[in-house]
């Protein structure tokens, strides 16, 4: 069985107003996140499926997220099974702050990547 490859994208390529759905859990969310980012954690991504069709619904491309790059694969590969244009942020919030793009936090404090 083949399957097609997975698209990717690396974090410097990321245009900024692109449409960062981030699918880790909430602990890392509060630690750093993109700013204007949607936060649709794996484990309620399901539940929560609704949201993410609505913000794409005007077509635009969903660039997912997680701290290295597996679980936004596996949600990347499930959203274009669904029909929606979505690639995977290659190396998550690591390559995010690796490449000096910006973070933020919901408190104010410094931003890190847990």
């Amino acid at each position: 069985m083949n399957f097609a490859p997975l698209p990717t994208v690396d974090a410097a390529s990321v245009p900024a107003d692109g449409l960062v759905l981030d699918v880790r859990e909430h602990d890392e969310w509060a630690a750093g996140h993109v700013e204007g980012a949607l936060h649709v954690p794996m484990s309620d991504f399901v539940s929560r499926f609704g949201e993410v069709t609505e913000a794409v619904a005007d077509g635009r491309r969903a660039y997912v997220m997680c701290r290295v790059g597996g679980r936004s694969a596996q949600v990347t590969q499930y959203l274009v099974q669904q029909g929606i244009d979505a690639v995977n942020i290659d190396g998550g919030m690591l390559a995010w702050e690796g490449a000096g793009r910006p973070m933020v936090t919901d408190n104010g404090s410094a931003a890190i990547v847990l």
